[in-house]
């Protein structure tokens, strides 16, 4: 009797052995893989340029410079690409109606520290019930402006500024307008231009604007 109880508990603790020894899990192996990645083939680096995301810019009600607005040194290498959206607070009405066929800016830069001797932005404007972008440009010291045409509210606009020579290709949806340029440098080094409303008037109402540069 006492040998088959002491051969049935060598046996329970043999079973037991057995369940403990199958709980434990082989540690995890780190394959260094980036988990940005969607595709196992993408470079860390196309995974890192496809996890940027678009920066909310905020033009406050009375006011004419964005939140963000800050002094930015930057140099164009031929050309500046980036996406916009915006929303319904593009949508307004100034106080003054001239003034609504005033064009705000979006984004661009200067050729030296004056954005009003040589520059080169993209403009938007809400008139006549439509969101409008425009080439905006300075050349030693003259401003010139085209319409590109009008985007719809809350679509991705792709918009790019290319420097060409003695001119500036603008660029948005597709859709180009050539404007002067006052340099023929195949880059362009100066300061960053942000989101701004006016114009002889501020801005009616809270803006938001969300770019992305590409």
């Amino acid at each position: 009797m006492k040998n088959s109880l002491k051969f049935a508990f060598i046996l329970i603790a043999l079973s037991n052995a057995a369940c403990s020894k199958s709980d434990i899990q082989a540690p995890v192996q780190d394959s260094g893989s980036n988990p940005l990645r969607e595709d196992p083939l993408e470079t860390d680096a196309i995974a890192s340029a496809r996890a940027i995301t678009y920066t909310s810019y905020l033009i406050r009600k009375g006011n004419n410079f964005c939140d963000q607005s800050t002094t930015r040194y930057l140099t164009v290498s031929g050309e500046m690409k980036f996406s916009a959206r915006f929303n319904q607070s593009a949508m307004y009405t100034t106080i003054d109606p001239v003034n609504q066929y005033d064009i705000n800016k979006l984004w661009g830069f200067s050729e030296g520290f004056n954005n009003q001797y040589n520059s080169a932005r993209i403009g938007w404007a809400y008139n006549n019930g439509a969101l409008r972008l425009y080439g905006y440009v300075y050349a030693k010291g003259v401003r010139y402006s085209k319409e590109i045409g009008i985007v719809t509210i809350g679509s991705e606009i792709p918009c790019s500024i290319k420097l060409n020579g003695s001119s500036y290709l603008l660029t948005a949806n597709g859709v180009t307008v050539a404007l002067p340029r006052g340099l023929t440098s195949t880059k362009a080094s100066g300061l960053q231009q942000y989101p701004y409303f006016g114009g002889d008037e501020r801005a009616p109402q809270d803006i938001r604007i969300e770019i992305k540069p590409i």
